[in-house]
């Protein structure tokens, strides 16, 4: 069966499904979807519009979560997760922390102001940008790092999806011109280092950092 996926590649809910696709070596069709312009056919993937979506044969799922769970169970030869009901809970906790805590903060927050906005061609709110990376983001950095590992991943000694749901925002951080504190943060700023020079990451960075670039310079 053929896989599609649908999204666009900015987006760091599309990119943890890339980067799964590509760990588990299935070949895919990505089709760009524009958040802010999707086609009028969309929900009928996506029943409320969100990105990705993505269609395997013929089943249709939507939200990145849901689909590397699909993936995972699918497609197990390469896994993302563990079979231990602890470790699994904790890839899901850790996985859930860059979804819904750290989203919300970096994409959301600094990214979106930084750069989605001046592609739409609407002003970048600093004052917002300004308190996510004060006030909102230090608490979430001194949570991850008392976790981030000396080495290695997050979650046991194998690569999770809870690596990929976490360093995707700060992929969009860098790409919304910001750094990590290395000083402040230095085992998270490793951290992330090490998940984002992955083989199945770093292509993935280079080219769209080019893009970012070629779009704000317009």
């Amino acid at each position: 069966m053929s896989i599609t996926l649908y999204g666009a590649s900015l987006s760091p809910f599309v990119r943890k499904v890339r980067v799964v696709l590509a760990e588990k070596g299935l070949p895919y069709e990505h089709v760009q979807i524009d958040p802010n312009r999707r086609p009028e056919d969309y929900h009928q993937i996506s029943p409320f519009g969100r990105i990705p979506a993505l269609r395997d044969g013929d089943k249709v799922l939507a939200d990145s979560g849901v689909i590397c769970t699909y993936l995972e169970a699918q497609y197990p030869q390469v896994p993302m997760t563990y079979s231990d009901p602890f470790l699994k809970a904790k890839v899901q906790w850790f996985e859930k922390f860059g979804d819904y805590e750290l989203g919300p903060v970096v994409t959301f927050g600094v990214f979106r102001n930084r750069v989605v906005m001046k592609l739409i061609g609407k002003p970048c709110d600093e004052e917002q940008v300004s308190r996510c990376i004060h006030e909102k983001l230090p608490p979430l950095m001194e949570y991850l790092e008392a976790n981030a590992p000396e080495d290695g991943f997050i979650v046991g000694d194998r690569f999770t999806v809870a690596d990929i749901a976490i360093a995707t925002h700060f992929i969009n951080f860098n790409l919304g011109g910001e750094q990590l504190d290395k000083a402040r943060w230095p085992k998270s700023a490793a951290y992330i280092e090490r998940i984002t020079s992955r083989p199945t990451v770093a292509p993935m960075i280079e080219k769209e950092q080019g893009f970012v670039n070629k779009l704000l310079s317009r």
